[in-house]
């Protein structure tokens, strides 16, 4: 059992903070439209989740994932398999964002849900929580995940961290802690344990490695783990975002502005940023939004033979990830790098009008119409960016004629005021789903989903196993 008298009760840590917010979080203190938009967000993971297993990654991970624990009792989306709670927690992980088209919150520079559901959903299922628990969980998560990005300011991805699998390891714990009912120390000692575990890093840039993929499962691995951990009374820090050799001071030795979780939580519970969270049009890295949706508005008024040159606008500090070095953003070599060369993206955007999941397939990834135009876009600083409210872009075609036109978007599409509606998420999530199951089986997920009020976390799992092994 917990040792109450091991955790500080300073309720100025952030730890505290997170931690008071989450055990004493109900149902019925979440908006109505904060809950609507938290089963938007769920309904859109596990679309991705099951798009993830027509690809063949998925087969490689799920396989992987077994020969860890073998049989167990916890349901993987889209498969018939069962697993031990961690191993099917890792492999659903992987499976929400193994296309990276899974949701974002702008300002924190994080796939929220994916920092959140996989531990959720999974511990959940364990545990057989109803649907109103496992919406209190996943949104103390997400509340978690969200305000611990944010609180650096991008400082993660400038320390060459993938942001989501840092904070996932302590949104993970956050929601395993609040589905076990641990009171708030308890959740203070998961969150520090959790802090012994937070990695990722961005290293599967250079080669179009898998590693980004396995970021949020492992995390709810971390996660279940911590929080039964300090239910059985396991000694933890009670300062691991702040302490001297704590989270912010290992991971971001040289923040590029001041750090101060305490003041991203004083709004805790009366601020919702969850609800803030941009759902992707595109199954491409959200930091190329923008200029993708300007591509798109200039693709209708160009022939793509007359175009000699392209200049694309981006955020400062994304210009790493997505458009550098050049050689090899505008050669990608499969589609994990093109999903993250805005060279490909917007050379594709403008000749198509559109950006799929099947503008990533291996005949996309070798058409020569694209590759030509590809190596044609350079990738500039965008001096009227609004990030990271936004993921602006811009991009700037000149042709062959001598002629120059420019399209700028400052809200990329998804995001603030052109947020998905429920109509558009709902199309989303089948048209995803059903690259793996039978279209009414989707739509029986649908239903299920956007009233998880009054179902299950069993139910909503078995409804997730599909017809395939």
């Amino acid at each position: 059992m917990l040792d109450k008298t091991s955790v500080s009760a300073a309720a100025t840590k952030p730890a505290r903070m997170l931690a008071e917010f989450a055990a004493g979080l109900t149902f019925e203190n979440i908006p109505a439209p904060v809950l609507h938009r938290a089963k938007l967000l769920i309904l859109d993971a596990l679309g991705c989740g099951l798009a993830s297993n027509a690809y063949d990654f998925a087969d490689v991970a799920v396989a992987g994932a077994t020969a860890l624990g073998g049989e167990g009792t916890c349901s993987v989306i889209g498969r018939d398999v069962r697993l031990p709670v961690r191993d099917a927690a890792l492999a659903n992980g992987m499976l929400i964002h193994g296309l990276d088209f899974d949701d974002t919150h702008l300002n924190s520079i994080i796939h929220a849900t994916a920092a959140c559901l996989p531990c959720a959903l999974t511990f959940g299922e364990s545990r057989g929580i109803d649907g109103k628990a496992l919406l209190v969980a996943y949104a103390a998560g997400m509340e978690t995940a969200i305000r611990v990005g944010a609180a650096v300011k991008g400082g993660f991805h400038h320390a060459g961290f993938h942001a989501t699998g840092l904070v996932a390891h302590f949104s993970s714990a956050v929601v395993a802690a609040r589905i076990l009912g641990l009171p708030a120390d308890g959740i203070v000692a998961a969150q520090g344990i959790a802090a012994s575990t937070a990695s990722g890093v961005q290293v599967f840039l250079e080669e179009g490695a898998w590693t980004k993929r396995m970021h949020p499962g492992w995390a709810a691995v971390a996660g279940i783990t911590a929080a039964v951990l300090a239910e059985k009374g396991f000694k933890a820090p009670t300062r691991p975002y702040e302490g001297r050799f704590g989270f912010f001071a290992t991971h971001i030795q040289h923040p590029p502005a001041p750090i101060d979780l305490n003041a991203e939580l004083t709004n805790l519970g009366e601020v919702w940023e969850l609800a803030e969270t941009a759902i992707k049009p595109y199954p491409v890295c959200h930091f190329i939004h923008g200029c993708a949706d300007a591509a798109i508005e200039l693709h209708a008024g160009i022939n793509p033979a007359d175009i000699a040159h392209v200049e694309a606008y981006l955020p400062r500090d994304t210009m790493p990830i997505v458009a550098e070095p050049a050689a090899a953003k505008t050669h990608p070599t499969n589609e994990y790098e093109a999903k993250f060369s805005a060279q490909f993206v917007i050379a594709t955007c403008l000749i198509k009008g559109a950006f799929g999941l099947a503008d990533l397939m291996p005949a996309a990834l070798a058409d020569p119409a694209v590759l030509d135009l590809t190596r044609r876009v350079t990738c500039a600083i965008d001096p009227d960016t609004a990030f990271p409210a936004y993921f602006s872009g811009g991009v700037r075609v000149t042709l062959k004629d001598g002629r120059s036109l420019f399209k700028h978007i400052r809200v990329n599409s998804g995001a603030g005021e052109r947020a998905l509606d429920e109509a558009a998420v709902s199309r989303k999530f089948l048209a995803s789903a059903v690259l793996s199951i039978p279209l009414a089986h989707a739509a029986r997920i649908r239903e299920a989903v956007l009233k998880l009020e009054a179902h299950s976390a069993t139910e909503i799992a078995a409804l997730l196993r599909s017809q395939r092994t």
